[in-house]
């Protein structure tokens, strides 16, 4: 950049980038319906064209949204449920994981879960796809602890896996940044309440949990 010229905000980063952070900001802003493409693109600072050389359509834009959260979220889970530690100590911090990212991307998770069935057909069935992936990857952490005999084989581990990502999914309706809970308080938490609904009946954890428990 010459000397003397300022940068403008923004423009360094790559195009897909700008859109898609003008587009989750107004989405979560304005709704993806009442959003339009116009506005997408003025708040990036491209055309239309250079809109559609990356995405066809807004749909495209929503999709990818989400993609991007699930894909950094399954990444950082295959890395945690494939390390050191025992199944109990893996699924914990892949928990506390997936409330720190959920709670950093608050605006992709929101926008997705209010919008999601506006997708197409196709991007819906590849969405669920990728959602079953990833919580096959927890479901699997769960089992590992009823077979050492860590967990309770009372309940099955599906069950409990939709319990937690019901759980997850509502962060976007009640958490704020500002608000009483940071990140890994509601993380330990969390993690408390499904350990223990987890645990053979007699081994629950301390209540309320600590920083040091966790």
């Amino acid at each position: 950049m010459a000397q003397g010229t300022a940068e403008v905000p923004g423009r360094a980063r790559p195009l897909p980038e700008r859109l898609l952070e003008a587009a989750t900001r107004l989405f979560a802003e304005n709704g993806y319906e009442n959003t339009s493409v116009q506005e997408i693109v003025a708040a990036a600072g491209v055309t239309k064209g250079a809109m559609y050389h990356y995405f066809a359509a807004k749909d495209d834009l929503l999709y990818e949204i989400y993609h991007r959260l699930l894909a950094l979220q399954t990444e950082r889970l295959e890395r945690i449920a494939g390390g050191p530690g025992t199944p109990e100590e893996r699924l914990r911090d892949a928990v506390l994981d997936v409330i720190d990212t959920s709670c950093a991307h608050l605006d992709q998770l929101t926008v997705f879960f209010r919008s999601m069935h506006l997708l197409p057909e196709d991007k819906r069935r590849a969405v669920r796809a990728e959602r079953r992936r990833y919580h096959e990857r927890f479901r699997a952490l769960v089992e590992e602890g009823r077979r050492d005999g860590t967990f309770r084989t009372d309940a099955p581990a599906d069950l409990a896996v939709n319990f937690l990502f019901g759980a997850v999914h509502q962060i976007s309706t009640w958490w704020h940044p500002d608000g009483a809970l940071g990140p890994r308080d509601v993380g330990r938490y969390y993690v408390a309440l499904f350990l223990d609904g987890l645990r053979r009946a007699g081994d629950t954890g301390v209540w309320p949990p600590s920083a040091a428990a966790l």
